[in-house]
């Protein structure tokens, strides 16, 4: 059975989206589906618009349906089982399977993305060699052309914000110290600068470094984050509600009550405003490049 709505509407409708994909992907109707599983049109539509929370066992049937495999019908399970949580910790090992990434589907459909970084660069700017470092460095046991593998996915990721159609709007607070985190070795790190001051001429992302002179403001306090706004549907309605994304050691954040994107906002406002000009950030990184290249 399907549960009246509940919990946080992230997971809902992360899991009511991966369904509707499944079943398009098997060529299934909305009503080839519901009289397969034995279940109404309408409630088809509810799990695939995120209106309900849903029982394990009610995924692994559309599962089978549709044809999906073992691995991914365990993932989708354990979806399932956050979808009646209020406020939710998702560890991505212990319930996705690897390359099925909520942040990655939340990031793709965002129309605007804020962030604020106090310590590294973020993957939607980041070269080659320094996500190559970074992912090196985070897995040391893992075979060299899986390491390609991830830096393939994580520069795939930088096409949304070059796409045709409606690219999201990127707003990137970095912490100074971004700046002088030698991950790479000086070359490397040389490269990310002058990319990152490339990436503000894009019309479409603003970036700002928050100076050590800024001294206390809300981002260390905070902590690093992610505001992700979605695009508004038919119905005058985010497509998606906001969220907020803070990426942990062991599992990963994401909160979207009213009252939660309320004070991140403040807090991302509050940065900004402690945050270097255009036109000097872009300054200081062209300079911090140069250093790195002595």
């Amino acid at each position: 059975m399907v549960e009246a709505a509940s919990g946080s509407t992230v997971p809902r409708r992360q899991l009511g989206r991966h369904l509707r994909e499944l079943r398009n992907r098997a060529r299934l109707t909305v009503r080839a589906a519901s009289t397969a599983l034995e279940w109404s049109d309408q409630k088809i539509w509810r799990i695939e618009t995120g209106q309900t929370s849903m029982r394990s066992l009610d995924v692994e049937a559309m599962c089978r349906v549709y044809g999906a495999d073992a691995e991914l019908t365990k993932g989708l399970m354990g979806l399932a089982k956050e979808t009646k949580n209020r406020g939710w910790w998702h560890s991505y090992g212990d319930v996705i399977p690897e390359g099925f990434d909520l942040f990655i589907g939340l990031e793709g459909a965002a129309a605007s993305l804020r962030q604020y970084i106090k310590d590294l660069v973020p993957g939607l700017v980041q070269t080659d060699d320094y996500a190559r470092a970074l992912i090196q460095a985070d897995n040391p046991d893992v075979a060299p052309e899986e390491i390609e593998r991830r830096v393939h996915v994580r520069l795939a990721r930088q096409e949304l914000l070059t796409r045709v159609t409606a690219p999201p709007t990127l707003e990137l607070a970095l912490g100074e110290a971004v700046l002088h985190q030698p991950v790479g070795g000086g070359d490397v790190m040389a490269r990310q600068l002058d990319r990152l001051a490339e990436a503000m001429d894009m019309p479409n992302v603003s970036l700002r470094v928050v100076p050590f002179a800024a001294g206390l403001h809300h981002g260390l306090m905070s902590g690093p984050f992610t505001t992700l706004r979605f695009p508004v549907g038919g119905d005058g309605q985010p497509m998606e509600p906001p969220t907020v994304y803070m990426e942990g050691f062991t599992g990963d954040l994401y909160l979207d009550k009213p009252q939660e994107i309320e004070r991140y906002d403040r807090a991302f406002t509050s940065i900004w405003d402690t945050a270097l000009d255009a036109k000097n950030t872009q300054n200081m990184l062209r300079q911090a490049a140069k250093e790195f290249s002595r």
